[in-house]
């Protein structure tokens, strides 16, 4: 049975719970309808509840585990256990106010990654952002947002940033669109503070940092900005983020996952090695 690592987000828990349950009903040979029957609920709340879309109530686990045959006292506290640890409320939740719905979904799966590969054009991805590069990109957010509100984003992303220097961080390997080094957030001195930043966070061991140059021309990232997260859990297929502009994707088939890993191997491949992203980043900083 698989265990999941300290840190992990609830709703990872979620996922993974949902997973083993349905595992053990197909094992048995159990409808979701005749599931559904034995905790007085629907084949639909079957279905929600191994995709882990819903909260759990412990007396139905427990329930649909007699019915599954589980009597081992050991495995059964392990599972129930998850529950309780599925319900728990993760840090991000006291940053409701600014947090949208969608969104906490992804930071959920990020505190519970073992690798992060992200794709970016536009912006520094969020994990890799100074303090006043961040404000600078929010303060410019349409709708305008106070000023309150603003400093409470700010926030959240540099809890976010802690990810990174915890023991048992995740690898984040980013790859960055030139352009977004060259897009003047916030004026020349923030821009110079973000390219330094990037400069210092690149030594980190945890940290794999390239840029598609402009020179390379079209490349694969065409589609636009992507994440791909990765977790230690085996029963937990990857997933894809596609950040929009009022909500967000999240692929995990794996027709869709395995698209998206081949674009990034390539943008991988045709950016400029790390030593050289360095340099780029170096350079880029004398000019401003």
């Amino acid at each position: 049975m698989t265990t999941v690592q300290p840190g992990g987000g609830s709703m990872v828990r979620r996922i993974l719970l949902g997973s083993q349950l349905r595992r053990l009903r197909e094992t048995r040979g159990i409808t979701r309808e005749d599931a559904g029957y034995a905790i007085r609920a629907s084949e639909s709340k079957i279905s929600r509840m191994e995709l882990g879309r819903v909260s759990f109530k412990e007396r139905d686990v427990a329930d649909l585990l007699s019915l599954y045959g589980v009597d081992d006292g050991v495995e059964r506290e392990a599972l129930l256990g998850l529950v309780r640890e599925a319900n728990k409320s993760g840090w991000w939740h006291s940053f409701n106010d600014v947090l949208p719905g969608w969104f906490q979904t992804y930071v959920g799966l990020e505190e519970a990654a073992q690798l992060i590969r992200t794709y970016e054009v536009q912006f520094i991805p969020g994990l890799l952002q100074s303090e006043e590069y961040a404000r600078a990109v929010f303060g410019q957010s349409r709708p305008v947002i106070s000023e309150d509100e603003v400093e409470r984003r700010v926030s959240l992303r540099l809890r976010r940033q802690k990810l990174l220097a915890e023991g048992g961080s995740p690898r984040l390997w980013a790859v960055i669109d030139e352009a977004a080094l060259r897009r003047p957030v916030g004026g020349p001195k923030v821009m110079r503070g973000q390219v330094q930043y990037l400069i210092d966070v690149a030594e980190q061991a945890n940290v794999v940092l390239q840029v598609m140059p402009f020179r390379f021309g079209a490349h694969a990232g065409e589609s636009g900005a992507f994440t791909i997260l990765r977790f230690p859990e085996q029963d937990l297929a990857d997933v894809v983020y596609l950040e929009q502009l009022t909500s967000a994707l999240y692929l995990d088939k794996r027709d869709d996952v395995d698209a998206y890993i081949q674009v990034m191997e390539r943008l991988c491949v045709d950016s400029l090695t790390p030593e050289r992203t360095v340099d780029l980043l170096a350079s880029i900083l004398k000019e401003r």
